[in-house]
């Protein structure tokens, strides 16, 4: 006779009667953890993408729509004006100054920030006694407001200030200049206040991206003979690569907009002349205090612009590799 009776489990007992089949209830549990996902992701960005839209955004289409227009702030902008603002500052050969001294500060600062920053960094790198407060005073000027700064080599470089005094005690009174008053060298003077200014960051970045040297593959470079210079050559600087191109584009950009220290630090009578102007002092010169408002609009239009094509062509050319790098997805 057929048993009737329930499966024994191994242990004995009476086992569970089989489940159902899940497979019905999968679809809408799957539905539901991806909505719940897009929830969040929503929930997480709108404030985000709220602040972007409105002190972004909104913001450059109010520049770019008063750039076309005369208008001197008061009342609403009635005189349209097309592209005019913009050939006009493209015809201006002040602007043209400023963006030759835009040019000159963002090469100037790679060439001169880079190697020193790297010799320090490889310097500080290394143990020795005092190392900790080196780092301090490397870093003191980076930390420094622009403002201060600005004032403070104002007060230096004047006429009579303390590197005139200096040269003369020393026998190099030949060398005194104008430091801030010579329409030829005042651009190369305000480049070396800003190379002292920001170098401290450029050490900072790159004593970080040391720190991340495996210290076994500089051992092994010892130990097969090579020197101290051949292993910065051929172990530590190719390793260094990404976070020297980081430390590019974010001088590249900032040598671009830069303003306060070469606000303060300049004369308004040689800035007005081309000599020391940037397109960011510039465009408050013209926009701000002659009221132009829509010409200075045009302007801040034209340095967002350049500073935008500069960070998408150096992204493309220079940090691609290192973006493509940090993917960690994996494609189908």
């Amino acid at each position: 006779m057929t048993s009737t009776n329930p499966t024994l489990s191994p242990v004995g007992g009476a086992s569970a009667p089989p489940a159902g089949p899940p497979a019905a209830r999968r679809p809408s549990s799957r539905a539901a953890e991806t909505r719940r996902k897009w929830y969040e992701i929503i929930g997480l960005t709108t404030p985000a993408v709220a602040v972007y839209v409105m002190f972004v955004l909104v913001p450059m289409g109010f520049a770019v729509y008063y750039s076309l227009f005369r208008w001197r702030g008061v009342g609403p902008p009635t005189e349209f004006v097309g592209l005019n603002n913009y050939i006009l500052a493209f015809q201006d050969p002040i602007f043209l100054d400023a963006l030759r001294n835009n040019a000159i500060i963002v090469f100037g600062s790679l060439l001169l920030q880079g190697p020193i920053a790297l010799a320090v960094a490889l310097l500080l790198n290394r143990r020795f006694r005092g190392r900790t407060v080196f780092r301090l005073l490397v870093f003191v000027p980076y930390v420094l407001a622009e403002v201060t700064v600005g004032i403070m080599w104002k007060l230096i470089l004047t006429g009579g200030g303390t590197i005139d005094v200096l040269l003369r005690q020393i026998g190099l009174g030949s060398l005194v200049q104008a430091w801030l008053a010579d329409l030829d060298i005042v651009i190369w003077t305000l480049l070396v206040v800003l190379t002292w200014k920001y170098v401290g960051f450029a050490i900072i970045l790159l004593l970080a991206g040391l720190s991340n040297v495996p210290p076994e593959l500089t051992e092994a470079a010892a130990i097969d003979g090579a020197s101290w210079w051949q292993t910065q050559r051929h172990v530590t600087l190719p390793l260094l690569g990404p976070t020297i191109r980081i430390w590019m584009f974010l001088s590249m950009i900032g040598s671009l907009q830069v303003f306060d220290v070469i606000w303060v630090t300049s004369v308004p009578a040689v800035r007005s002349l081309g000599a020391s102007a940037t397109m960011a002092t510039y465009m408050v010169d013209n926009g701000f205090f002659a009221r132009l408002w829509g010409y200075g609009n045009a302007v801040a239009v034209i340095l967002f612009v350049i500073s935008f094509i500069a960070a998408l062509l150096f992204q493309r050319f220079l940090l691609r590799r290192d973006i493509e790098g940090a993917v960690t997805g994996r494609r189908n």
